[in-house]
Formats: C-alpha cells, structure tokens, sequence
C-alpha cells in the first residue's frame, strides 16, 4: 500500500510502452491504481515558436497540422494502453472505491491539452511515483528528458525511471547512491518501502562523490532503525576521471551486485554543472540498464 497510486506519461511508443510494463510490474507489487496520462500539443503553442516573416495563413496552417498529428498521437498511445489493459485483464476504473474492493491493479486513462512538463509535474504532485521512460535521446521522444527533469524539480514527487527493457522484478536486490546530500536522503526516504521488502541492500559511496553530511555509516546505522541490513560497498571511478568517471564506476558496482533498483538523489551538483563537465546523475540516466528511483 506504499505506493498506491502512480503517475504514467502515456507516450504511445516503444520506449513509452517499456514504461507501461514496468509501471505495472510496480503496480502488482504493491496493489496500486495506474493513472495514464497523454498530453496533447496546444496548437496556439506553435504560433510564437513560427518566428517572423510568416503569414497568418502559414502559421494557420501550421497550427491545423500540430492539431492533426497531436490528434492521432493521443489515438495511438489512448489505443495502447487500453489494449494492453485487456491483455492483461486490468480493470479500468477511476473509481478509489472501485479501485480499493478490486482483487488487483487497477487503471485509467486520460487526455489533456497543455505543456507537457507542466501539466505532468502538476498531476505528479498527486500520485506516491512517477514512472517515466528512459530519456534516452537517440530515440524519437526527445522531449522525456524535458519532463524527467521537470517532475524532479518541480513536482516534490520521487520518479522511478524505467529501463528499456522492462525488467521481470524491481526491488529485490537494491543499491543505494550515497553522498551525504539532502537529495540522498530524500530518495532513500521515498525508497523505503521498497529497502524494506528487498532481499539484499548495498550501499554505493566514493569519496569524490561525498558531499557534506552524514557518511555510509551512518545511513547503514539509520537503515538498522527501520530493520533493514545494508552493506557498505566503495567504488572507484572507471575509465577515466571527472563525474562521469565516478558514474560509470557507479554503475558498474550496482550491476557487480545484480541490482535490478538503484535508489539515488538527484542533481547533488547544478544541473549546468552536470550538463558540461558530466556528473552520477547525467552518467546514469544516460547509460543505465536497472531501475532507477530518483528524488530531489
């Protein structure tokens, strides 16, 4: 019951559905409702992006083109969903009532037209996690990093990002990033549950990483409080040096110990930072495989 109910950003492509797999893989864990969401494009939103030297006509014209194709996107990813639920026998309800007397998961679907990562950081402020795809940019969707970035920020809301291939279970053998930071302890907040139920709880900490605040110790002291038995694992950089060094360290630790959940803090160094000389958190949202629970 710890995480009742999720916040999906229905996308209506691949990676979209690796994420709508692995939203109900969580969903069964914990018996929780499955809110979907797609966002449609505001046509007025394209007119100040036309530029000048544009007629009225053209940038009419422009506006009836986003209309179409946002129209038939939030057809497909609507159709999607709905399919899969009835492949998967999930009940479709927007009834909490409903939702709580149903012997499982449970789901809805809605469309809205807006901002993207506005109207997701908003409705993200109401559900225990987000689950999003992987802001992956070779791929088509290159807005996800946009909305990753903006439910992080801006929704007070842990998200949990998923792989690219859904994963058969989350949560069973868990690492956790630790600097000391406040987001650190923000995500371990937020990964309580899923520490509590795990069969194995690794620590991951470096001393280039750690930031002012408590150290590994003291987090697998705190862990004890909540009977949860942690081990203490110091990685190195690799294949390099400088963050992104760290983070492929990082992860190379979490994948030596089989996670298939790395709980972490989100951004301990300025975004910009991060943007131009790399940092864990860029590196791993880049390059990972597992299961990511982030919070800021």
């Amino acid at each position: 019951m710890a995480y009742r109910r999720l916040l999906l950003p229905l996308l209506g492509t691949d990676s979209g559905r690796a994420a709508l797999t692995t939203a109900f893989t969580v969903a069964r864990i914990w018996r929780s409702h499955v809110h979907a969401l797609h966002v449609r494009v505001d046509p007025r939103d394209v007119a100040p992006l036309a530029g000048e030297g544009l007629s009225g006509a053209m940038i009419e014209e422009m506006m009836a083109v986003t209309e179409k194709e946002s129209a038939q996107r939030a057809r497909g990813a609507d159709a999607q969903f709905r399919q899969w639920l009835v492949e998967n026998g999930i009940a479709d309800t927007s009834d909490p009532q409903t939702a709580f007397t149903a012997a499982a998961v449970t789901a809805d679907c809605a469309v809205v037209t807006g901002r993207e990562e506005d109207v997701l950081a908003q409705e993200a402020r109401l559900a225990d996690l987000c689950v999003v795809p992987h802001p992956d940019a070779a791929k088509e969707e290159v807005n996800i990093a946009d909305t990753l970035h903006a439910v992080l920020f801006d929704s007070g809301r842990p998200v949990l990002v998923a792989p690219g291939n859904p994963p058969a279970n989350i949560g069973t053998r868990i690492c956790i990033g630790w600097n000391g930071s406040a987001q650190s302890s923000a995500a371990v907040a937020e990964g309580l549950p899923w520490l509590e139920r795990a069969q194995a709880v690794r620590i991951l900490t470096n001393e280039d990483y750690q930031r002012r605040g408590p150290s590994a110790e003291g987090l697998r002291d705190y862990l004890a409080w909540h009977d949860i038995k942690a081990e203490i694992h110091r990685f190195g950089p690799k294949g390099g040096t400088g963050g992104s060094a760290l983070g492929a360290g990082f992860l190379a630790a979490a994948k030596d110990f089989g996670a298939d959940l790395i709980v972490m803090g989100a951004y301990t160094r300025p975004r910009l930072q991060q943007m131009i000389l790399g940092g864990v958190t860029r590196h791993t949202l880049e390059i990972a495989d597992i299961a990511l629970l982030m919070a800021r």
